[in-house]
């Protein structure tokens, strides 16, 4: 009988992901095969490719992948898709404005997948920062954009930035 607490680490020797059918992910895990998996980040906001949780369909987890570039090059760039899918996160590329009206901060953004606007009622509640100039921001209604580096963004950026950090 395992121990639910138990954690068990996957490796390269024995853990191998591909695709299935329709595009679904399927591997082998410790010798046995699965015809469909599901990944999770276990630190989803610190952590983009290390401490995988991979499971089977009923949520059961089979084990955690430490870091993807551990893997051969084929299962990386598969669970690298799937974390993309399961994680959709803009990459904000430009901070036109960012305005306090009627008890809202309404931000007009640029990411690398066009213009969005966010809104949030306080900033303290929306805006998360992992680390390293990285800010996550989620608005009224869950949506949710990423600043890689606020640094490294253009002056204009910075400055509508600066006043509300």
């Amino acid at each position: 009988m395992t121990d639910v607490y138990d954690i068990r680490m996957l490796t390269p020797d024995n853990t191998y992901f591909s695709r299935g059918k329709g595009g679904v992910l399927q591997g082998v895990v410790e010798g046995k095969p699965y015809e469909e998996l599901v990944v999770y980040r276990a630190f989803p906001f610190r952590y983009a490719t290390e401490y995988i949780s991979v499971r089977d369909p009923k949520g059961e987890e089979l084990g955690i992948v430490r870091d993807l570039a551990e893997l051969n090059e084929e299962s990386a760039a598969e669970l690298t898709k799937e974390l993309q899918f399961r994680y959709f996160l803009p990459k904000v590329m430009r901070v036109d404005s960012v305005k306090l009206k009627s008890e809202l901060w309404l931000w007009e953004l640029q990411t690398h997948l066009g213009p969005t606007r966010m809104a949030m009622r306080n900033l303290h509640e929306h805006l998360l920062y992992p680390g390293g100039g990285r800010i996550i921001l989620t608005d009224l209604y869950g949506k949710r954009c990423e600043i890689p580096d606020w640094r490294a963004l253009d002056a204009h950026s910075r400055r509508q930035l600066e006043e509300v950090l």
